[in-house]
């Protein structure tokens, strides 16, 4: 697995950017993935240096639609921290 296959896709919600001022990143990734993966691909993505990953395993919520019903899918979310002395990533400075 390459770096670009662990990480899916940046979240954005009131949360994810309030951790950008605090250098905490949060990003969709693979299940598969774990924080080690995690950690490299981010380093190796962004050129930043990492110093803790948190993961959180996000269930799929129940939706019903007329006669159809099932669940949204599941997948894994990542927050990032990076180290003090540690660029920001340059995507999220523009959304804050």
């Amino acid at each position: 697995m390459n770096a670009y296959d662990v990480i899916i896709k940046p979240i954005r919600s009131e949360k994810a950017y309030a951790g950008i001022a605090n250098k905490k990143y949060a990003f969709v990734v693979d299940r598969r993935a774990d924080k080690t993966q995690i950690k490299a691909a981010v380093e190796e993505i962004f050129k930043v240096s990492v110093s803790k990953v948190n993961t959180v395993n996000v269930r799929g919520k129940y939706k019903r639609q007329g006669r159809s019903e099932g669940y949204t899918s599941r997948y894994k979310k990542a927050y990032v921290q990076l180290t003090a002395g540690s660029k920001s990533i340059e995507f999220f400075d523009s959304l804050t």
